[in-house]
């Protein structure tokens, strides 16, 4: 185990992402951890980046099961995104527009039986 290695805690600090969340994550093989002898997780300095860019595409609301697929698509020291991501970037935006849509029209039915009230 390399001496620069990080607890979950520390993952934690520097990220804002929970403990409970960070376990999740390396419990679906989106971060990976070593144990001490003890059991302890320890991470890799780098996975501070990893966890970012995996909140990127969970701050966007896509899946994690979506996000462990394209999170590795990320390219040149991770400041671009590999055009293998494209298709699951459209997808959800596809996803998110037609949830959109319906608040949109949800926002106007509730405008229209707003004015049925009789005061």
């Amino acid at each position: 185990m390399s001496y620069d290695a990080i607890t979950i805690g520390e993952l934690s600090a520097r990220t804002g992402v929970s403990v409970r969340a960070l376990r999740h994550y390396e419990q679906n093989g989106l971060i990976a951890a070593v144990r001490t002898t003890a059991g302890h997780r320890r991470f890799a300095p780098t996975a501070v980046e990893d966890v970012r860019r995996i909140r990127l595409f969970l701050d966007a609301g896509m899946p994690l099961a979506v996000v462990a697929r394209v999170v590795e698509c990320f390219v040149d020291d991770g400041v671009h995104l590999h055009a293998c991501v494209a298709d699951a970037l459209r997808e959800h935006l596809d996803v998110v527009q037609q949830r959109i849509d319906d608040l949109d029209d949800q926002r106007r039915t509730l405008n229209r039986l707003q004015e049925l009230v009789a005061v």
